[in-house]
């Protein structure tokens, strides 16, 4: 009996040890944030001092480099609410897929606290965003506290207590190292651009860790009610879910060989170029009296002649589904859903290198071919690129293509059809809504299938994105699973 005390009275001690350091921890965040904020509110001078002579010291570092600045904003994008909102959307998305409900709770209980906490704080103090003699970026709204300093430290440092399980050991310290230096990397462009004080900055860092602690010590306490053992955080929130947690357990190797697959992609990609560089050179130079001219010539006057202004808005939208922010959202979100139903790597790597592929080989085939656009209005005005062939076009199908050839083998549902009816109606959208706003001839559209159906194809030969359906020799979702969505999603991500 005595033995059996011990061991359940060793456990609890720890805990409460750790509980009252994790308590002292976060309540030093919270007073520090509320003693900052009283300075602030009541515009303590030495405080309002330092905050504008380091604010103009780094106006006059940063204003004169452009290239500097634009780094900047792309770093400070990590900590912007876009990038944030779809990090845990998606991480509660996958979550949810692997039936872990209780940390997916979690996250969004931390992150809606977070984009509260941030408008409502600044609406109470009321604190102008600094003026600078140089203004390099604007932002909306008050200054304090920093909304990108607090919702990238609690982003990440939930997502980083959520997934820290899913990582080797080793990897676990370096991932703390990176997820801090991303925080504070982040918190430090906003100063370096002049959209917040210092003190906005460490408000930001001060309400977000006490944020993020008190929502950790919640899930603590809960997991010790039901009895289950409270580890210390640098194990994570719940070390037993590291296994259906991790992006793809059911995969040992991504590439059954990596280096042979290496050089087929860039003997291809060399060939494929080849092959582009020859049909743009022919129908942009040598084909003005062939069936390929009297088209380029023909087709864009048809369209131009039938400029309205419902057509040119529609055109507009359609157009919009093909340019770069729209295929990087779908893919962006396509590929950490495969990873969270099917648990492979390889699929997704089908996507990216798709993408990559499409984008290299439309840069290189542009800037050699030269073509210029059409002799009609020119809708969307001047391009960087030349019209030979058309990245919207291109990177439209190479998209839509390889998430047809990944869904389809991997179920027998009816929805199936949706992706392969997605693949032919979207390029074909955008491939007309680029002619009908004056930006392409239809040998560019040739041209964009030219580059898609090479690259896709060699990509398939040598990635082979479905293997693991072969080893299975079924499809990874049946129609005899779909009693309910988890009993299926579990199914599907099982090692044979």
């Amino acid at each position: 009996m005595t033995a059996v005390k011990e061991a359940v009275r060793r456990p609890l001690g720890h805990f409460a040890e750790r509980s009252i350091a994790g308590l002292v921890a976060v309540g030093g965040a919270g007073v520090a944030f509320g003693l900052l904020l009283m300075l602030v509110r009541f515009h303590w001078s030495p405080l309002n001092d330092a905050d504008h002579e380091v604010a103009e010291w780094f106006n006059g570092l940063v204003a004169p480099h452009g290239a500097l600045v634009t780094v900047l904003q792309a770093v400070t994008d990590l900590g912007g609410r876009p990038v944030l909102i779809w990090l845990v959307s998606v991480a509660v998305i996958g979550l949810l897929i692997r039936r872990q409900a209780r940390l997916a709770v979690y996250l969004i209980i931390t992150g809606v606290g977070g984009l509260i906490l941030d408008p409502s704080l600044k609406a109470v103090v009321g604190r102008l965003r600094p003026v600078v003699d140089v203004p390099i970026a604007s932002a909306p709204g008050n200054s304090f506290p920093s909304g990108h300093a607090l919702g990238s430290f609690v982003a990440y440092g939930a997502l980083l207590l959520v997934f820290l399980p899913a990582m080797a050991p080793r990897w676990r310290k370096p991932a703390i190292a990176i997820a801090a230096a991303l925080v504070a990397l982040v918190g430090l462009t906003r100063i370096a651009l002049g959209v917040h004080y210092v003190s906005d900055v460490i408000g930001g860092w001060l309400l977000g860790a006490a944020w993020l602690g008190i929502t950790a010590y919640a899930f603590r306490l809960w997991r010790r009610e039901r009895g289950r053992p409270v580890p210390p955080l640098t194990e994570g929130l719940e070390p037993e879910a590291g296994h259906d947690i991790a992006p793809a357990p059911a995969e040992e190797h991504v590439l059954d060989h990596p280096r042979s697959t290496v050089a087929e992609l860039l003997v291809g990609w060399v060939l494929v170029f080849g092959a582009l560089y020859a049909f743009g050179t022919f129908v942009s130079y040598h084909a003005k009296d062939t069936f390929f001219g009297t088209l380029d010539t023909e087709i864009p006057r048809w369209f131009a002649e039938r400029h309205t202004d419902t057509l040119t808005d529609v055109s507009w939208w359609w157009s919009k589904l093909g340019d770069t922010h729209a295929i990087l959202i779908v893919s962006l979100v396509f590929c950490p859903l495969v990873l969270a139903v099917w648990r492979r790597w390889r699929p997704v790597l089908f996507v990216a290198l798709a993408m990559f592929g499409e984008l290299t080989l439309f840069l290189a085939s542009a800037h050699v071919v030269d073509r210029p656009r059409p002799p009609v209005e020119n809708l969307d005005g001047q391009m960087p690129t030349s019209s030979f062939p058309s990245g919207h076009i291109a990177a439209t199908i190479c998209l839509w293509l390889a998430i047809a050839v990944i869904v389809f083998p991997r179920t027998d549902r009816w929805w199936r059809w949706i992706f392969v009816a997605l693949a032919v109606i979207m390029p074909v959208g955008v491939a007309t809504s680029r002619m009908y706003r004056g930006m392409h001839h239809p040998t560019d559209f040739m041209g964009a299938i030219l580059l898609s159906a090479l690259w896709i194809g060699l990509l398939y030969w040598a990635i082979r994105p479905n293997a693991d359906l072969a080893e299975g020799n079924q499809p990874a979702i049946n129609s005899e699973q779909v009693d309910e969505l988890d009993d299926e999603l579990a199914k599907a991500g099982r090692p044979d």
